[in-house]
């Protein structure tokens, strides 16, 4: 399945199931205090967002001071991202998955899941297949010494 097929689905499903709990919920508590629930949990994601994104943004700074790459706190700042976007749209489903998002060891497992699965061989240079026996990472050239 192509990523258009499935950004498509995710672009018709979500609403649906959105408002699906929507009215679900409204039945139950009414329509006043369903919009203000969902105002509330708006609210409450943004202001989470922050302390977390000001939390990862430290650990960034602290990771580069001391010489590191802070791989793990940037991909921790894209799904913050993610999250504040989850939270700020209209709904139940999506303020859920924006809400576990902002659970940091979740977050973190999440993130080095994904990374276990991105990492695959080094990457080959170019015209590397052509040659069966040669080591990748050696860079073939000629010197020459000049003594003065």
């Amino acid at each position: 399945m192509n990523p258009f097929s499935v950004l498509f689905l995710l672009l018709l499903l979500v609403p649906l199931v959105e408002i699906y709990f929507l009215i679900q919920v409204g039945r139950v508590i009414g329509a006043v205090p369903t919009i203000a629930l969902v105002v509330f949990t708006a609210l409450l994601g943004a202001m989470l967002l922050r302390f977390q994104g000001w939390t990862t943004l430290q650990r960034t700074r602290l990771s580069m001071a001391q010489g590191q790459l802070p791989a793990i706190e940037m991909m921790e700042g894209v799904l913050l991202v993610f999250a504040g976007i989850l939270l700020l749209i209209p709904g139940f489903f999506t303020d859920a998955i924006g809400f576990l998002l902002l659970v940091p060891p979740l977050r973190r497992t999440l993130i080095r899941w994904f990374l276990s699965r991105s990492a695959g061989p080094p990457p080959r240079p170019p015209g590397a297949g052509q040659q069966p026996h040669r080591d990748p990472y050696t860079i073939e050239g000629e010197y020459r010494r000049d003594d003065d």
